[in-house]
């Protein structure tokens, strides 16, 4: 199946997730529901225990509150399962801390995304930014030797909810082109 893009509907979600370190509150289960009527950042990365992925996780985790502040639920996760995340986050000094949930995508959900790299068999590194009616407004992927920058995509969010044309470059703040 080819990758969801712009435009697309989010297919509907109910991912196990790794969310501490906590003993008895390591795990939960997050689905479509449980984040309605609010704006998603999603993030694939390929592989538990590499190089590239904790620099984004760390990110992610650090601009939690600039989310937060537009409303918006931040889940990332892998083809990795939620126990495996869990022994990643415990054996990774600068995951130990990070507050967001890091959810298992299974392959079906992975396939229904069309983000599983027919090589490697692991999620691509993409960035999904869903509207509230769970629409697919903005993506980017990346190749699997390339981070992504988390501060586009939180320039990305802000140009989506301003209901304005925003041009190259723009932050909030600038002048826009008008309305969208």
């Amino acid at each position: 199946m080819p990758m969801l893009t712009v435009g697309d509907k989010f297919p509907e979600y109910k991912l196990k997730a790794s969310v501490g370190t906590e003993k008895g509150k390591e795990f939960t289960t997050i689905s479509t529901k449980d984040n309605a009527g609010k704006w998603l950042v999603f993030y694939a990365y390929p592989k538990d225990f590499t190089f590239i992925c904790p620099t984004e996780i760390v990110e992610f985790g650090k601009k939690g509150g600039d989310f937060a502040d537009r409303d918006a639920v931040v889940l990332g996760g892998s083809t990795d399962n939620e126990h495996s995340h869990l022994a990643w986050r415990v054996s990774h000094p600068d995951l130990k801390d990070v507050k967001t949930p890091l959810v298992y995508i299974t392959p079906a959900f992975a396939m229904q995304l069309g983000i599983l790299h027919p090589q490697a068999g692991a999620a691509i590194r993409v960035t999904y930014i869903v509207d509230p009616d769970g629409i697919i407004r903005w993506v980017n992927a990346n190749d699997l030797s390339v981070g992504r920058n988390v501060d586009e995509v939180i320039r990305a969010l802000d140009a989506l909810q301003s209901d304005e044309l925003c041009p190259c470059n723009w932050r909030p703040g600038q002048e826009t082109l008008g309305a969208a």
